[in-house]
């Protein structure tokens, strides 16, 4: 499916917006750091962005800050979860928080889920 215009305008704006804890993540999976993969930043899936993605996996990466606990961003959250599993994605998730104080845990997890490089 072909992302639309909209969304990956959103999705340039947000590269150049990251949050604290993208920009850490992005530090360790940039450049196929992790297990060779390459992953994306900010990667469109309309009508959604995914914080980190391997595509060929279609392996998602999301981060979630303190707006996520609120009822509403869980509803949310699970209707984009849902909406994405049925094309096929993966979604992995994990709070800003685990990312600085547990990078090394995440970056563990993260590279469970990725099958070796041949």
């Amino acid at each position: 499916m072909k992302t639309d215009w909209t969304t990956r305008q959103r999705a340039q704006k947000l590269r150049r917006q990251l949050t604290d804890a993208e920009r850490i993540l992005w530090s360790r999976l940039k450049a196929r750091q992790l297990g060779g993969w390459q992953f994306r930043i900010q990667h469109p899936i309309s009508p959604y962005i995914v914080d980190f993605a391997v595509v060929p996996l279609r392996i998602a990466v999301e981060l979630d800050g303190a707006t996520h606990s609120a009822l509403l961003e869980r509803r949310h959250d699970e209707r984009r979860r849902l909406s994405l599993e049925s094309r096929g994605w993966t979604i992995i998730r994990f709070w800003n928080s685990e990312v600085y104080h547990n990078l090394d845990g995440v970056l563990r997890s993260i590279a469970e889920r990725l099958p070796p490089r041949t």
